[in-house]
């Protein structure tokens, strides 16, 4: 495959460990050095249950990596790398479905994968430069995911722990912590823009940027 010179980042972690916050961080960073980068959620890859009911939709476990259409991510991530558009999903987690409209983008030299299973793929770590994992304690976790499940997708605090006990936590025993191992770096989900620098001191991408600079 002809590959455009193109890195991409990696950043797994368990959910609301701050891996958003980082791609955002690090996306923001890379502006001001006028290097373009590209944020994908794997969130927005989700499977669509518009054919389900929505009281069956809400049941579906969100955090086995088979929940992810991750193929179709691959298939993407691999269309950037060729110097081609793409049109990603859009993923509503009021409705579990995906949105009809389509985000068109386009490839930049920094592209960043984000998501709960960003490290449970063997063909997506293959294609990954630089893999992160951002670690955090479970209480924090926890607390974090109540917060944004009740203020961002409109979840009640009794759906939200009956998930968490069903799903999340042994899901997050059996995949997403196992991932780790894969990572490059590992950072503080609680300190993540003191942690920016372990990112962007980290030879691969250091020598990646100064290539770029030269």
């Amino acid at each position: 495959m002809d590959r455009i010179n193109c890195f991409i980042i990696l950043i797994g972690g368990g959910s609301a460990s701050g891996k958003s916050t980082l791609a955002n961080l690090l996306s923001n960073y890379l502006k001001k050095i006028e290097i373009t980068s590209l944020i994908i959620p794997i969130d927005n890859y989700y499977r669509d249950l518009s054919h389900l009911p929505i009281e069956i939709r809400a049941k579906n476990n969100f955090d086995d990596p088979s929940a992810i259409e991750y193929r179709l991510l691959i298939f993407h991530l691999l269309e950037l790398l060729k110097g081609n558009d793409i049109e990603a999903p859009i993923y509503d987690f009021t409705t579990h479905t995906r949105l009809n409209n389509l985000q068109a983008l386009k490839p930049a030299q920094i592209i960043i994968v984000e998501g709960l299973h960003a490290l449970c793929y063997e063909e997506l770590r293959n294609i990954g430069n630089l893999k992160i994992y951002v670690d955090i304690p479970d209480d924090i976790r926890v607390i974090r995911r109540i917060l944004r499940d009740i203020k961002e997708r409109g979840r009640s605090i009794e759906s939200i722990v009956e998930q968490y006990i069903n799903t999340v936590k042994p899901m997050y025993e059996k995949y997403i912590l196992p991932s780790k191992d894969y990572a490059d770096i590992i950072i503080d989900g609680q300190n993540i823009a003191e942690c920016l620098h372990l990112i962007l001191s980290h030879p691969k991408l250091k020598n990646f940027i100064e290539n770029l600079k030269a």
